[in-house]
């Protein structure tokens, strides 16, 4: 597959921004459809019991997602600044850190769940009705989870490379293969739950097989060398991934907001409306990813350029940047809140029979869930020029408020005022909030420079 030649220091801004913008658009959204589709198959071959046992199972595979995201992000913004300065062997030497680290810390959980899923059902909040669907899920789910995360921190590298459209079709293949094994294994084999599963772990590993294969033998800059096994090295070592992971806690706490949103709202939910509540949930959880993939595929695409830019020193292209991501946030952000408010029987058709009672819950709590998603989009991006300019430290408060500060306090206290509907609006509540604080601390900082000027 031809690799892309692109220069981050001298291109027009805005064309870098869409040549990076649209493929990494498409392949996020294709990962998201890998999960999505499973809730739609599983929704008309099993029922909403079997689309709330697979949202029982979201929390944990997205904090093990958010702990790829950070890793990614953290070395793609580490590895941006040292090939700006030209340390190309720094620069692959960081990616061959992270990949070993990743490994390491994916295998252990992986292990613990696979031995106790009974235990793990629980602590996730399953009811005695959905433990067994919960753990038959979590068995088979499980064994991916090691290629989902090479294939996430590998997709941040392949970007930085120059080979943005190879990073989409990375993500388009293996949702491919998901869809036809998703329609085998739930239909004409009858495997429910299970199958699901199955066919997403395969597609799973096609991806990470993949985008390893590109990183060990066609990686134009950052292909991984062999590492250093003394004391010494694996001291320095651990210092990097220590600063990677400052740099990118905020795409971690990213992925924690949306395992807070499953773990918390399905708590809420099913305390006041029982399981069908916890399915009408799930269906809006299937389609939160896609939300939240927009935002991310607009932090990532412009995170190189401004990384790299600022690394450079030429902060102006790295602004300029900034402006055009900010503008789209609000444009993506619109265009989805539209659909929701417009088509919310089409979208939850799509999952189960808009008959069924947890149909029509999530079809009330449709347009109001919208509310959030320009706030949604934009703090994803606001939060990832922070990060890409190793501005940590607001990165972290910012996505500490969103995910955890304003967000289980609004599910705990809306539904009390508002009854149902307050349940439906505390993410929207969270995301605006947390976007005020966002203006206010870039006028003051505004404010600070112009003083010292």
């Amino acid at each position: 597959m031809e690799r892309d030649a692109i220069d981050l220091g001298c291109v027009n801004v805005f064309k870098l921004f869409n040549k990076y913008f649209i493929p990494t658009l498409l392949g996020m959204l294709s990962m998201s459809a890998v999960t999505a589709i499973d809730g739609i198959f599983v929704g008309h071959g099993v029922g909403s019991d079997g689309v709330a046992a697979i949202n029982i199972c979201i929390p944990v595979l997205m904090l093990l997602m958010g702990v790829a995201l950070m890793l990614g992000a953290g070395c793609s913004v580490v590895a941006s600044i040292h090939l700006a300065r030209g340390k190309q062997r720094v620069a692959r030497m960081n990616v061959t850190q992270t990949l070993v680290f990743a490994t390491l810390i994916t295998l252990v959980p992986s292990v613990v769940i696979m031995l106790l899923p009974d235990t793990t059902g629980r602590l996730l909040g399953s009811s005695d009705h959905l433990l067994p669907l919960v753990k038959d899920y979590l068995r088979w789910f499980i064994p991916s989870l090691l290629f989902e995360m090479w294939m996430a921190i590998s997709l941040f590298v392949i970007r930085l490379d120059g080979a943005p459209k190879l990073a989409m079709w990375c993500n388009i293949i293996p949702a491919a293969v998901n869809i036809v094994l998703d329609w085998l294994f739930i239909f004409p084999l009858g495997l429910g739950v299970t199958g699901a599963a199955a066919a997403t772990t395969i597609s799973l590993v096609i991806g990470g097989v993949i985008c390893m294969g590109y990183l060990l033998f066609r990686a134009r800059h950052l292909r991984p060398i062999m590492p250093k096994w003394s004391s010494k090295s694996l001291r320095l070592s651990l210092r990097n991934i220590g600063y990677q992971c400052r740099i990118g806690s905020s795409a971690l706490l990213g992925e924690c907001t949306m395992a807070m949103l499953v773990f918390v709202g399905n708590q809420i939910f099913m305390r006041y409306l029982g399981d069908d509540g916890v399915g009408a949930f799930g269906i809006a959880c299937y389609y939160m990813p896609f939300v939240f993939m927009v935002g991310n595929a607009i932090a990532q695409s412009a995170q190189p350029i401004i990384s790299y830019n600022f690394g450079a020193g030429l902060h102006g292209r790295a602004a300029a940047t900034e402006r055009i991501a900010l503008l789209t946030a609000v444009v993506c952000g619109a265009a989805v809140t539209l659909l929701f408010v417009y088509c919310p029987e089409w979208l939850v058709g799509l999952f189960v029979d808009p008959k069924v009672p947890a149909a029509r819950i999530a079809i009330n709590g449709f347009p109001l869930v919208s509310a959030a998603f320009v706030c949604f989009i934009l703090n994803l991006t606001a939060i990832g020029y922070y990060q890409s300019v190793e501005r940590i430290r607001p990165a972290i408060v910012f996505a500490l408020l969103r995910g955890m500060i304003f967000l289980v306090p609004s599910f705990i206290l809306l539904p009390r005022i508002l009854g149902i509907e307050g349940i439906w609006l505390a993410l929207g509540i969270s995301e605006a909030t947390t976007t005020v604080c966002i203006v206010v601390f870039y006028l003051y900082q505004r404010r600070l420079n112009r003083v010292k000027e």
